[in-house]
């Protein structure tokens, strides 16, 4: 408790940062609900913030997206993970989260210097011969400055800015805070899985943080794609680079969102779509680990029509048996066979109170409706848009792992269209996935996931003796228990425990007012202002009990 408390002293300074935000972003309700709104909401008004009429003109999602750029780099990444979670957020609050862009003013290089010399162990001179102190790129987490080595080999510097985890630990501590009131307060907000999308955040952000993780990132995809001459992942130099700084090479090209410069240089738009898709299709395919936001601004084109993908900061990971499971929903939205689709649909599925026969119908009409059309006229993005409706509709979340791979596909398809207009991705990705079924078929395959399987009934039957015994010997200790969770009972126990403690209240502030009459009666004793003392005590803790009793009434009142 001691410790909670000191937490909550040292995050004050953030919550107010935090409610003052949201108050003027017409988010008052909210921060009453989590119990620090009245005095706050009482100091904006006061405080006279300008234009805070024109943030109520906006609609909602535009003012979630303004509220998190001006809440900083924790609010910012998070409104980036939410933007991959189209499986709960509908197509107008995703639009919004992507324009949340990861940039912040640049920090002064001289701030950054002592950080610099720290990690490399020494003067920055005795590693480069030059750094350009103005930066290249500037985000909220990190910057990036263009560098030469000894050797006069160019590259960047990525630098964490200084101070930051500080931060970011008081807002993810705030953050969980936040997520516990809501979900007690809230039943409506339950259905976006907050703790679970804030778990996923959390390791994300957490990832983001050690600039070396992103190098490791790198490395492993330009060693899963070496075979790809057309593929470039720039080069890490790893003396240098640790959690808070990384060096890596540096890539001269031409930036991914200039298509006048392509044409200028006479690179192959469509040949640099049809590259660049077949190496996030290899990642997500056959690697299982993927450049989770392969848009145009994390790619350069380079000479002979190559591309070099860049921040592998956002990853996305498929186990073995997720990425047979995606081949063969793509294979059945191919093939037109709804039935697989919905069966995997449900797999996939986390709400055990859907109506699985009312699922399976949608289900089966959202394929039937795109069976009609050509392979060549099926939309990729359109596809997934119309199943992440059909998902939220029966309130039902996909697993972090396919949320990010989704968005993936999404981005991956407006990559190749904006070098492409005539690009489809369900075409490109159809040979891919048709021979990852064959390879599936093959008899060495099904030898080889058959004396897998052998192996899991052999290992299950001979450790069954084991684990009976131990299920007996709980049973026996009394260690076995039962838990059942009843939806909402949260909310209706919180209801109870009030009226329980406003009618406890009730009977003492009556007994009191009976027994001070009592008192009144008797003569002797000390005496105040004329009346006895026990007496005009007892009166006056019963005046303050029942001036709580009404306000509680009055609040509950107003909550509801």
């Amino acid at each position: 408790m001691l410790w909670e408390m000191l937490n909550a002293a040292r995050d004050l300074g953030r919550v107010q940062d935090i409610a003052s935000v949201l108050i003027r972003y017409g988010f008052g309700s909210f921060v009453r609900v989590l119990g620090i709104g009245k005095a706050l909401e009482s100091a904006g008004k006061a405080l006279h913030w300008q234009h805070a009429e024109e943030y109520t003109k906006l609609d909602t999602p535009q003012r979630i997206r303004q509220a998190l750029e001006e809440l900083g780099p924790t609010f910012i990444k998070l409104g980036q993970i939410l933007a991959t979670r189209v499986d709960l957020f509908p197509p107008q609050y995703i639009a919004e989260f992507e324009k949340l862009q990861d940039q912040a003013p640049p920090a002064p290089f001289e701030e950054l210097l002592p950080q610099i010399e720290e990690d490399m162990g020494g003067s920055i001179d005795e590693f480069f011969l030059e750094v350009d102190r103005q930066p290249l790129a500037v985000a909220s987490i990190a910057q990036v400055h263009k560098a030469v080595l000894k050797d006069g080999t160019p590259v960047i510097l990525k630098i964490r800015r200084p101070g930051l985890r500080k931060i970011i630990e008081t807002d993810l501590r705030l953050l969980q805070r936040i997520v516990d009131i809501a979900e007690s307060e809230s039943p409506d907000i339950r259905r976006f899985h907050p703790r679970e999308v804030l778990r996923q955040f959390n390791q994300s952000l957490r990832r983001e943080l050690d600039l070396a993780g992103e190098c490791r990132n790198a490395e492993r995809v330009a060693a899963n794609l070496a075979d790809d001459p057309n593929i470039v992942i720039p080069k890490v130099y790893w003396e240098w680079t640790g959690e808070r700084i990384n060096v890596q090479e540096y890539i001269q090209g031409i930036h991914g969102r200039d298509l006048e410069a392509i044409e200028k240089t006479g690179l192959d738009r469509k040949l640099l779509a049809d590259r660049g898709s077949k190496a996030v299709m290899k990642m997500i395919m056959e690697d299982g680990f993927f450049h989770a936001d392969p848009h145009p601004g994390n790619v350069f084109y380079l000479p002979d029509n190559r591309l070099a993908f860049i921040d592998f900061g956002m990853i996305g990971r498929l186990t073995e048996e997720r990425r047979e499971q995606v081949v063969s929903f793509l294979y059945g939205m191919v093939n037109h066979t709804p039935a697989k689709v919905a069966e995997i649909l449900e797999d996939w599925s986390d709400n055990i109170y859907t109506d699985e026969g009312v699922l399976t119908v949608d289900i089966e009409a959202f394929v039937d409706q795109y069976s009609s059309l050509s392979l060549k006229d099926l939309s990729l993005t359109a596809m997934l848009s119309d199943l992440m409706a059909l998902l939220r509709d029966h309130k039902l979340m996909l697993p972090a792992d396919l949320a990010l791979l989704i968005k993936a596909y999404i981005t991956l398809d407006g990559f190749g269209r904006y070098l492409n207009p005539d690009f489809n991705t369900l075409v490109f990705a159809t040979p891919y996935i048709q021979e990852i079924m064959l390879a599936r078929y093959r008899p060495e395959a099904i030898a080889k996931r058959g004396w897998r399987n052998l192996i899991s009934v052999a290992d299950l039957l001979s450790n069954l003796p084991k684990d009976l015994r131990k299920l007996l010997r709980a049973t026996r200790k009394g260690a076995v228990q039962v838990d059942i969770t009843v939806r909402y009972l949260d909310h209706y126990v919180n209801t109870m425990d009030n009226a329980i403690s406003r009618l406890t209240m009730g009977m003492v502030t009556a007994a009191l007012i009976i027994g001070s009459s009592i008192i009144m009666t008797v003569k002797g004793g000390p005496e105040l202002f004329g009346l006895p003392v026990f007496g005009f005590l007892g009166y006056t803790f019963a005046t303050l009990g029942g001036i709580w009793l009404l306000l509680s009434i009055w609040k509950s009142g107003n909550n509801r």
